[in-house]
Protein backbone atom coordinates (compact mmCIF):
# COMPACT_ATOMS: atom_id res chain seq x y z
CA UNK A 1 0.00 0.00 0.00
CA UNK A 2 1.19 3.67 -0.78
CA UNK A 3 2.10 5.69 2.45
CA UNK A 4 -0.24 8.25 4.12
CA UNK A 5 1.22 11.59 4.92
CA UNK A 6 0.78 11.90 8.62
CA UNK A 7 -0.15 15.54 7.76
CA UNK A 8 -3.11 13.64 5.80
CA UNK A 9 -4.31 11.58 8.67
CA UNK A 10 -3.91 14.39 11.21
CA UNK A 11 -6.19 16.41 9.09
CA UNK A 12 -8.50 13.43 8.60
CA UNK A 13 -8.35 12.37 12.08
CA UNK A 14 -9.31 16.30 13.12
CA UNK A 15 -11.91 16.48 10.90
CA UNK A 16 -13.90 13.44 11.19
CA UNK A 17 -14.31 12.84 15.19
CA UNK A 18 -15.83 16.52 15.06
CA UNK A 19 -18.40 15.72 12.46
CA UNK A 20 -19.23 12.52 13.66
CA UNK A 21 -19.21 13.03 17.44
CA UNK A 22 -22.62 14.74 17.92
CA UNK A 23 -25.14 12.97 15.31
CA UNK A 24 -23.81 10.69 13.21
CA UNK A 25 -26.95 10.51 10.43
CA UNK A 26 -26.75 14.60 10.54
CA UNK A 27 -23.25 13.96 9.51
CA UNK A 28 -23.98 11.23 6.77
CA UNK A 29 -26.10 14.40 5.09
CA UNK A 30 -23.40 16.28 5.36
CA UNK A 31 -20.66 14.12 3.88
CA UNK A 32 -23.03 13.02 0.86
CA UNK A 33 -23.98 16.74 0.01
CA UNK A 34 -19.96 17.52 0.03
CA UNK A 35 -19.28 14.66 -2.37
CA UNK A 36 -21.84 15.71 -4.94
CA UNK A 37 -21.22 19.30 -4.90
CA UNK A 38 -18.17 19.80 -6.84
CA UNK A 39 -19.66 17.08 -10.14
CA UNK A 40 -22.50 19.37 -10.14
CA UNK A 41 -20.74 22.48 -9.30
CA UNK A 42 -18.25 21.85 -12.59
CA UNK A 43 -21.27 21.04 -14.59
CA UNK A 44 -23.12 24.08 -14.04
CA UNK A 45 -19.88 26.20 -14.26
CA UNK A 46 -19.89 27.25 -17.53
CA UNK A 47 -23.11 28.87 -17.11
CA UNK A 48 -22.53 30.51 -13.92
CA UNK A 49 -19.38 31.61 -15.29
CA UNK A 50 -21.06 33.04 -18.57
CA UNK A 51 -23.05 34.79 -16.18
CA UNK A 52 -20.86 36.48 -13.91
CA UNK A 53 -19.02 37.90 -17.39
CA UNK A 54 -21.87 39.26 -18.48
CA UNK A 55 -23.09 41.04 -15.69
CA UNK A 56 -18.86 42.14 -15.05
CA UNK A 57 -18.90 40.28 -12.28
CA UNK A 58 -15.37 38.01 -12.73
CA UNK A 59 -12.87 40.26 -11.84
CA UNK A 60 -11.29 39.51 -8.14
CA UNK A 61 -14.67 37.23 -7.47
CA UNK A 62 -14.19 34.09 -7.98
CA UNK A 63 -11.02 34.17 -5.35
CA UNK A 64 -13.23 35.74 -2.36
CA UNK A 65 -16.35 33.53 -3.64
CA UNK A 66 -13.62 30.59 -2.77
CA UNK A 67 -12.70 32.26 0.70
CA UNK A 68 -9.14 32.97 -0.30
CA UNK A 69 -10.11 36.40 -2.06
CA UNK A 70 -10.46 37.52 2.00
CA UNK A 71 -7.92 38.41 4.56
CA UNK A 72 -7.81 37.20 8.06
CA UNK A 73 -9.63 39.17 10.30
CA UNK A 74 -8.09 39.31 13.65
CA UNK A 75 -10.76 39.48 16.75
CA UNK A 76 -11.04 42.12 19.30
CA UNK A 77 -11.48 41.21 22.61
CA UNK A 78 -14.81 42.82 23.76
CA UNK A 79 -16.54 42.91 20.67
CA UNK A 80 -19.19 41.10 19.11
CA UNK A 81 -18.83 40.42 15.16
CA UNK A 82 -22.15 39.51 13.33
CA UNK A 83 -22.16 37.68 10.39
CA UNK A 84 -25.28 39.03 8.01
CA UNK A 85 -25.80 37.44 4.51
CA UNK A 86 -28.57 38.44 1.84
CA UNK A 87 -28.94 36.71 -1.22
CA UNK A 88 -29.11 39.56 -3.22
CA UNK A 89 -30.29 43.11 -4.34
CA UNK A 90 -33.88 42.98 -2.64
CA UNK A 91 -32.95 41.17 0.85
CA UNK A 92 -29.84 43.89 1.24
CA UNK A 93 -32.87 46.71 1.28
CA UNK A 94 -35.00 44.63 3.38
CA UNK A 95 -32.60 44.65 5.74
CA UNK A 96 -31.59 47.95 6.03
CA UNK A 97 -32.93 49.07 9.70
CA UNK A 98 -31.92 45.94 11.12
CA UNK A 99 -28.21 46.74 9.67
CA UNK A 100 -28.44 50.41 10.94
CA UNK A 101 -30.04 48.96 14.47
CA UNK A 102 -27.04 46.48 15.46
CA UNK A 103 -24.71 48.65 13.74
CA UNK A 104 -25.48 51.54 15.94
CA UNK A 105 -24.70 49.61 19.28
CA UNK A 106 -21.37 49.23 20.83
CA UNK A 107 -18.96 46.64 20.64
CA UNK A 108 -20.29 45.11 17.85
CA UNK A 109 -18.66 44.19 14.40
CA UNK A 110 -20.64 43.52 11.39
CA UNK A 111 -19.31 41.03 8.04
CA UNK A 112 -22.57 41.54 5.53
CA UNK A 113 -21.58 39.22 2.87
CA UNK A 114 -23.80 38.81 -0.37
CA UNK A 115 -24.80 36.31 -3.42
CA UNK A 116 -25.06 38.35 -6.47
CA UNK A 117 -23.02 41.64 -8.35
CA UNK A 118 -25.75 43.82 -7.77
CA UNK A 119 -26.28 42.93 -4.28
CA UNK A 120 -22.39 43.67 -3.05
CA UNK A 121 -22.75 47.20 -5.22
CA UNK A 122 -26.12 48.17 -3.46
CA UNK A 123 -23.96 47.10 -0.12
CA UNK A 124 -20.94 48.87 -0.76
CA UNK A 125 -22.84 51.73 -1.84
CA UNK A 126 -25.15 51.93 1.46
CA UNK A 127 -23.40 50.20 4.30
CA UNK A 128 -19.93 51.14 3.95
CA UNK A 129 -20.13 53.22 6.77
CA UNK A 130 -22.07 50.56 9.24
CA UNK A 131 -20.30 47.46 8.15
CA UNK A 132 -16.78 46.47 9.12
CA UNK A 133 -17.02 44.50 5.99
CA UNK A 134 -18.23 43.46 2.93
CA UNK A 135 -17.75 40.83 0.41
CA UNK A 136 -19.27 37.37 -1.50
CA UNK A 137 -20.82 34.43 0.11
CA UNK A 138 -18.27 31.91 -0.29
CA UNK A 139 -19.43 29.09 -2.61
CA UNK A 140 -21.19 26.46 0.05
CA UNK A 141 -17.93 23.58 -0.88
CA UNK A 142 -16.86 22.56 2.19
CA UNK A 143 -12.88 23.65 1.88
CA UNK A 144 -14.04 26.99 0.59
CA UNK A 145 -16.71 27.47 3.34
CA UNK A 146 -14.49 26.30 6.01
CA UNK A 147 -11.49 28.67 5.19
CA UNK A 148 -13.45 31.85 5.31
CA UNK A 149 -15.44 30.18 9.05
CA UNK A 150 -11.80 30.39 10.34
CA UNK A 151 -10.58 33.70 8.42
CA UNK A 152 -13.86 35.65 9.99
CA UNK A 153 -14.20 33.94 13.28
CA UNK A 154 -18.32 35.28 14.21
CA UNK A 155 -19.83 34.94 17.06
CA UNK A 156 -23.44 35.31 15.22
CA UNK A 157 -24.15 33.95 11.85
CA UNK A 158 -27.34 35.68 10.26
CA UNK A 159 -29.28 34.56 6.99
CA UNK A 160 -32.08 36.60 5.63
CA UNK A 161 -35.52 34.84 3.81
CA UNK A 162 -33.89 31.08 2.20
CA UNK A 163 -30.14 31.46 2.15
CA UNK A 164 -30.01 27.77 4.08
CA UNK A 165 -26.73 26.63 3.10
CA UNK A 166 -25.92 22.90 4.40
CA UNK A 167 -21.91 23.28 4.26
CA UNK A 168 -22.82 27.18 6.19
CA UNK A 169 -24.50 25.74 8.64
CA UNK A 170 -22.39 22.76 9.37
CA UNK A 171 -19.32 25.29 9.95
CA UNK A 172 -21.55 27.63 12.42
CA UNK A 173 -22.45 24.25 13.82
CA UNK A 174 -18.88 23.26 14.38
CA UNK A 175 -17.65 26.66 15.76
CA UNK A 176 -20.35 26.88 18.13
CA UNK A 177 -22.04 29.92 16.35
CA UNK A 178 -25.65 30.76 16.70
CA UNK A 179 -27.61 30.49 13.04
CA UNK A 180 -30.69 32.30 12.60
CA UNK A 181 -32.74 32.43 9.66
CA UNK A 182 -34.64 36.26 9.62
CA UNK A 183 -37.66 36.57 6.80
CA UNK A 184 -37.85 33.16 6.44
CA UNK A 185 -39.69 31.68 3.92
CA UNK A 186 -40.13 28.52 1.53
CA UNK A 187 -41.63 28.78 -1.82
CA UNK A 188 -43.77 26.17 -3.41
CA UNK A 189 -41.04 24.87 -5.36
CA UNK A 190 -38.40 24.49 -2.44
CA UNK A 191 -41.31 22.85 -0.28
CA UNK A 192 -42.43 20.20 -3.03
CA UNK A 193 -38.60 19.04 -3.19
CA UNK A 194 -37.54 19.77 0.19
CA UNK A 195 -40.60 17.74 1.96
CA UNK A 196 -40.62 14.57 0.34
CA UNK A 197 -36.65 14.19 1.09
CA UNK A 198 -36.50 15.72 4.67
CA UNK A 199 -36.08 12.41 6.20
CA UNK A 200 -32.34 13.26 4.67
CA UNK A 201 -31.49 16.51 5.98
CA UNK A 202 -34.01 16.53 8.85
CA UNK A 203 -31.53 16.32 11.34
CA UNK A 204 -28.79 18.51 9.78
CA UNK A 205 -31.82 21.29 10.24
CA UNK A 206 -30.86 21.10 13.56
CA UNK A 207 -27.68 23.05 12.91
CA UNK A 208 -30.05 25.93 13.01
CA UNK A 209 -30.71 27.88 15.97
CA UNK A 210 -33.38 29.96 15.21
CA UNK A 211 -36.13 30.06 12.23
CA UNK A 212 -37.49 33.89 12.10
CA UNK A 213 -40.61 33.17 9.68
CA UNK A 214 -42.71 35.97 7.53
CA UNK A 215 -46.04 33.96 8.27
CA UNK A 216 -47.65 31.26 10.06
CA UNK A 217 -47.84 29.46 6.16
CA UNK A 218 -44.30 29.27 6.35
CA UNK A 219 -43.66 28.73 9.71
CA UNK A 220 -45.74 25.50 9.19
CA UNK A 221 -43.56 24.67 6.10
CA UNK A 222 -40.41 24.56 8.14
CA UNK A 223 -42.29 22.45 10.73
CA UNK A 224 -43.48 19.81 7.74
CA UNK A 225 -39.55 19.71 6.83
CA UNK A 226 -38.39 18.88 9.74
CA UNK A 227 -36.83 21.60 11.75
CA UNK A 228 -37.96 21.40 15.97
CA UNK A 229 -41.37 23.34 16.49
CA UNK A 230 -39.47 25.35 19.50
CA UNK A 231 -37.29 27.28 16.88
CA UNK A 232 -39.66 28.40 14.45
CA UNK A 233 -41.04 31.78 15.34
CA UNK A 234 -43.67 33.92 13.10
CA UNK A 235 -41.60 37.64 13.40
CA UNK A 236 -43.03 39.12 10.45
CA UNK A 237 -41.82 40.37 7.18
CA UNK A 238 -39.22 43.00 7.25
CA UNK A 239 -39.84 44.12 3.88
CA UNK A 240 -42.74 45.83 5.54
CA UNK A 241 -40.66 47.79 8.09
CA UNK A 242 -38.14 49.29 5.39
CA UNK A 243 -37.23 52.68 5.29
CA UNK A 244 -38.43 53.78 1.91
CA UNK A 245 -36.58 57.19 2.53
CA UNK A 246 -37.56 60.66 1.18
CA UNK A 247 -40.12 60.46 -1.14
CA UNK A 248 -40.72 62.84 -4.40
CA UNK A 249 -43.03 65.68 -3.87
CA UNK A 250 -45.31 66.42 -6.57
CA UNK A 251 -42.74 68.93 -7.98
CA UNK A 252 -39.90 66.84 -8.20
CA UNK A 253 -42.02 63.96 -9.76
CA UNK A 254 -43.23 65.99 -12.45
CA UNK A 255 -39.37 67.50 -12.76
CA UNK A 256 -37.99 63.73 -12.95
CA UNK A 257 -40.95 62.98 -15.36
CA UNK A 258 -40.08 65.43 -17.59
CA UNK A 259 -36.12 64.39 -17.68
CA UNK A 260 -36.98 61.21 -18.73
CA UNK A 261 -39.60 62.08 -21.28
CA UNK A 262 -42.57 60.62 -19.52
CA UNK A 263 -44.68 64.25 -20.05
CA UNK A 264 -47.44 65.04 -17.79
CA UNK A 265 -49.93 62.07 -18.61
CA UNK A 266 -50.49 58.87 -17.06
CA UNK A 267 -48.00 56.38 -16.12
CA UNK A 268 -48.09 52.60 -15.79
CA UNK A 269 -45.42 50.81 -14.61
CA UNK A 270 -44.65 46.76 -15.34
CA UNK A 271 -42.22 46.30 -12.28
CA UNK A 272 -39.69 43.30 -12.26
CA UNK A 273 -41.42 42.08 -15.32
CA UNK A 274 -40.57 38.39 -16.64
CA UNK A 275 -40.13 37.04 -20.53
CA UNK A 276 -44.19 37.66 -22.20
CA UNK A 277 -45.17 39.98 -19.66
CA UNK A 278 -43.28 42.90 -21.14
CA UNK A 279 -45.86 41.49 -24.37
CA UNK A 280 -48.93 42.10 -22.54
CA UNK A 281 -47.92 45.33 -21.38
CA UNK A 282 -47.16 46.93 -24.49
CA UNK A 283 -50.43 45.41 -25.86
CA UNK A 284 -51.90 47.28 -22.75
CA UNK A 285 -50.46 50.42 -23.72
CA UNK A 286 -51.78 50.21 -27.41
CA UNK A 287 -55.31 49.99 -26.34
CA UNK A 288 -54.92 52.23 -23.58
CA UNK A 289 -53.78 54.73 -25.90
CA UNK A 290 -57.18 54.86 -27.82
CA UNK A 291 -59.15 56.65 -24.35
CA UNK A 292 -55.55 57.87 -22.97
CA UNK A 293 -53.75 59.32 -26.18
CA UNK A 294 -50.92 60.99 -23.68
CA UNK A 295 -50.53 57.79 -21.33
CA UNK A 296 -47.17 56.34 -21.00
CA UNK A 297 -45.19 52.90 -20.79
CA UNK A 298 -42.28 51.76 -17.93
CA UNK A 299 -40.81 48.26 -17.97
CA UNK A 300 -38.37 47.67 -15.34
CA UNK A 301 -36.98 43.56 -16.30
CA UNK A 302 -36.36 42.05 -13.08
CA UNK A 303 -33.00 41.46 -14.88
CA UNK A 304 -31.02 44.04 -16.56
CA UNK A 305 -29.18 41.47 -19.19
CA UNK A 306 -32.49 40.72 -20.56
CA UNK A 307 -32.35 44.10 -22.31
CA UNK A 308 -31.40 42.81 -25.23
CA UNK A 309 -33.99 40.48 -25.21
CA UNK A 310 -36.71 43.90 -24.71
CA UNK A 311 -34.96 45.53 -27.68
CA UNK A 312 -36.00 42.75 -29.98
CA UNK A 313 -39.42 42.63 -28.68
CA UNK A 314 -39.59 46.68 -28.88
CA UNK A 315 -38.34 46.47 -32.13
CA UNK A 316 -40.99 43.88 -33.43
CA UNK A 317 -44.30 44.97 -31.39
CA UNK A 318 -43.14 48.34 -30.71
CA UNK A 319 -42.79 50.21 -34.02
CA UNK A 320 -45.46 52.96 -33.97
CA UNK A 321 -44.20 54.01 -30.29
CA UNK A 322 -40.92 55.49 -29.77
CA UNK A 323 -39.18 54.29 -26.67
CA UNK A 324 -35.75 54.68 -24.92
CA UNK A 325 -33.14 52.22 -22.39
CA UNK A 326 -32.36 54.17 -19.87
CA UNK A 327 -28.84 52.67 -19.58
CA UNK A 328 -28.37 54.99 -22.65
CA UNK A 329 -28.34 58.28 -20.65
CA UNK A 330 -30.79 61.11 -20.82
CA UNK A 331 -33.34 61.35 -23.62
CA UNK A 332 -33.72 64.75 -25.91
CA UNK A 333 -37.26 63.68 -26.26
CA UNK A 334 -40.45 62.68 -25.19
CA UNK A 335 -40.82 58.68 -25.49
CA UNK A 336 -43.68 56.46 -25.12
CA UNK A 337 -42.13 53.97 -23.23
CA UNK A 338 -39.10 54.24 -21.00
CA UNK A 339 -36.96 50.59 -20.52
CA UNK A 340 -36.03 50.92 -16.90
CA UNK A 341 -32.21 48.56 -17.62
CA UNK A 342 -30.51 50.07 -14.37
CA UNK A 343 -29.62 48.56 -11.10
CA UNK A 344 -30.68 49.98 -8.00
CA UNK A 345 -33.57 52.35 -9.42
CA UNK A 346 -36.50 50.91 -9.11
CA UNK A 347 -38.40 52.45 -6.32
CA UNK A 348 -37.47 55.98 -7.42
CA UNK A 349 -39.05 54.96 -11.05
CA UNK A 350 -41.85 53.46 -8.56
CA UNK A 351 -42.76 57.31 -7.33
CA UNK A 352 -43.49 58.08 -11.15
CA UNK A 353 -46.41 55.59 -11.99
CA UNK A 354 -49.94 55.89 -11.44
CA UNK A 355 -50.56 52.32 -11.54
CA UNK A 356 -48.24 49.28 -11.28
CA UNK A 357 -48.07 45.87 -12.47
CA UNK A 358 -46.15 43.47 -10.06
CA UNK A 359 -44.12 41.26 -12.67
CA UNK A 360 -43.55 37.04 -12.78
CA UNK A 361 -47.32 36.54 -11.83
CA UNK A 362 -49.05 36.06 -14.65
CA UNK A 363 -48.84 32.65 -16.16
CA UNK A 364 -46.95 30.67 -16.97
CA UNK A 365 -44.68 32.29 -14.11
CA UNK A 366 -46.18 31.21 -10.96
CA UNK A 367 -43.93 33.09 -8.00
CA UNK A 368 -44.42 36.30 -8.53
CA UNK A 369 -42.51 39.49 -7.30
CA UNK A 370 -42.35 41.52 -4.28
CA UNK A 371 -45.90 44.04 -4.27
CA UNK A 372 -44.36 45.23 -1.08
CA UNK A 373 -42.41 48.56 -2.24
CA UNK A 374 -45.45 49.56 -4.39
CA UNK A 375 -47.87 49.47 -1.31
CA UNK A 376 -45.18 51.72 0.65
CA UNK A 377 -45.16 54.15 -1.84
CA UNK A 378 -48.65 54.56 -2.16
CA UNK A 379 -49.07 53.34 -6.10
CA UNK A 380 -52.29 51.10 -6.88
CA UNK A 381 -51.14 47.87 -7.98
CA UNK A 382 -52.41 44.12 -10.06
CA UNK A 383 -50.22 41.49 -10.22
CA UNK A 384 -51.57 37.69 -11.72
CA UNK A 385 -51.99 34.41 -9.56
CA UNK A 386 -48.55 33.47 -9.61
CA UNK A 387 -47.54 35.29 -6.52
CA UNK A 388 -46.46 31.70 -4.41
CA UNK A 389 -43.06 33.65 -2.78
CA UNK A 390 -45.68 35.87 -1.41
CA UNK A 391 -48.90 34.19 -0.36
CA UNK A 392 -49.24 35.91 3.24
CA UNK A 393 -48.22 39.01 1.52
CA UNK A 394 -51.13 38.49 -1.37
CA UNK A 395 -53.66 37.00 1.07
CA UNK A 396 -53.64 40.01 3.17
CA UNK A 397 -53.28 42.81 0.58
CA UNK A 398 -56.00 41.17 -1.84
CA UNK A 399 -58.14 40.87 2.00
CA UNK A 400 -57.76 44.47 2.77
CA UNK A 401 -58.36 46.10 -1.15
CA UNK A 402 -54.77 46.89 -0.85
CA UNK A 403 -54.03 45.36 -4.22
CA UNK A 404 -56.25 43.36 -7.26
CA UNK A 405 -55.81 39.97 -9.14
CA UNK A 406 -56.22 39.43 -11.98
CA UNK A 407 -56.17 36.28 -13.73
CA UNK A 408 -54.46 36.34 -17.11
CA UNK A 409 -53.36 39.07 -19.37
CA UNK A 410 -57.19 39.84 -20.79
CA UNK A 411 -58.22 40.52 -17.13
CA UNK A 412 -55.09 42.98 -17.09
CA UNK A 413 -55.99 44.60 -19.98
CA UNK A 414 -59.37 45.16 -19.20
CA UNK A 415 -58.36 46.27 -15.00
CA UNK A 416 -55.70 48.76 -16.84
CA UNK A 417 -58.56 50.43 -18.93
CA UNK A 418 -61.11 51.00 -15.93
CA UNK A 419 -58.18 51.74 -13.16
CA UNK A 420 -56.86 54.77 -15.48
CA UNK A 421 -59.97 55.97 -15.93
CA UNK A 422 -61.02 55.85 -12.46
CA UNK A 423 -59.11 57.91 -9.87
CA UNK A 424 -60.98 58.30 -7.00
CA UNK A 425 -60.38 54.31 -7.44
CA UNK A 426 -56.88 54.61 -7.37
CA UNK A 427 -57.30 56.87 -4.54
CA UNK A 428 -59.37 54.82 -2.27
CA UNK A 429 -56.47 51.80 -2.88
CA UNK A 430 -53.50 54.16 -1.82
CA UNK A 431 -55.59 54.71 1.28
CA UNK A 432 -56.16 51.29 1.97
CA UNK A 433 -52.71 50.59 1.38
CA UNK A 434 -51.28 53.06 4.27
CA UNK A 435 -53.93 50.64 6.12
CA UNK A 436 -52.69 47.50 5.49
CA UNK A 437 -48.80 48.60 5.77
CA UNK A 438 -49.36 50.04 9.50
CA UNK A 439 -51.11 47.03 10.14
CA UNK A 440 -48.83 44.91 9.63
CA UNK A 441 -45.33 46.75 11.29
CA UNK A 442 -43.18 45.33 13.69
CA UNK A 443 -41.20 42.54 12.03
CA UNK A 444 -37.89 44.41 12.86
CA UNK A 445 -38.40 45.16 16.64
CA UNK A 446 -39.34 41.01 16.92
CA UNK A 447 -36.57 39.80 15.10
CA UNK A 448 -34.18 42.47 16.93
CA UNK A 449 -35.50 40.59 20.61
CA UNK A 450 -34.68 36.99 19.18
CA UNK A 451 -31.30 37.97 18.15
CA UNK A 452 -30.57 39.30 21.76
CA UNK A 453 -31.80 36.40 23.09
CA UNK A 454 -29.24 34.49 21.06
CA UNK A 455 -26.48 36.27 21.87
CA UNK A 456 -27.83 36.58 24.97
CA UNK A 457 -27.47 32.04 25.25
CA UNK A 458 -24.16 32.61 24.03
CA UNK A 459 -22.82 35.14 26.29
CA UNK A 460 -23.70 32.62 29.46
CA UNK A 461 -22.46 29.73 27.52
Amino acid sequence: MARVSKAFIRGMSECLPSAFKHDSKRSLFIWFYRLIFAPVALILSPKYLLKMKRRGDYEGAIAMRMGIGVEEWPRIKGKWRIWIQAVSLGEMLAIEKLIRELAGRPNTEILLTTTTSTGLELAREKYSDLCDRITYFPMDFWPFSRKFWKRMRPDLAICAETELWPEHMKQASLAGVPMVLINGRLSDKSFRYARPLSFLFRRHLRCIDQVLAISEHDADRFRKIGLPPERIYVAGNLKVDVDIGECFDARERAQLKQTLGLGNGFVLLGSSTWPGEEAALLRALSVLRESLPDCRLMMVPRHCERRGEVRDLLEKEASDFRWHFKSEGPTETEVDILVGDTSGELRALTQLADLAFVGKSLPPHTEGQTPIECVLLGVPLLFGPGMSNFRSVRDGMLESGAAELVQDEEALISRILALAADGHALEAQSKRQREWAENNQGSLERTLKALERLLDVKTRS
